[in-house]
């Protein structure tokens, strides 16, 4: 399995480096900045991948909300978040409340790489 993340996003990499810190076996890490690889890989362009988590699990792409889901039940130490957060009810508050996370993130990384490429 690889998990596309933004390692330029400060709070994206403080949190991912939180899941690297379990050594899953399974789980490759992959940084999606300036990632062509990833780009073809995953079927999506780089304003995609800076816009939500991908996950690559066989054949199938998973993104924003389903994405955490299948990580966190992966991680012995972070199943109860899947377990909580698979809830019907739960995961959809879950993936709206993502969703508007993301797209901050999105706006406030998107402006800084910007500012990086000047």
């Amino acid at each position: 399995m690889k998990v596309y993340f933004n390692n330029s996003c400060k709070i994206c990499k403080a949190e991912i480096d939180l899941y690297k810190k379990e050594k899953i076996d399974e789980i490759d890490w992959v940084d999606i900045t300036d990632n062509k690889l990833a780009e073809k890989e995953t079927s999506k362009d780089s304003k995609q991948l800076l816009r939500r988590l991908h996950i690559k699990d066989g054949e199938k792409v998973l993104v924003g909300a389903d994405a955490f889901l299948l990580l966190w039940k992966k991680m012995p130490k972070y199943k109860f978040l899947y377990k909580f957060f698979k809830l019907p009810i739960i995961f959809n508050i879950f993936s709206v409340a993502y969703e508007i996370i993301a797209f901050f993130l999105y706006l406030k990384n998107k402006k800084q790489l910007k500012k990086s490429n000047l």
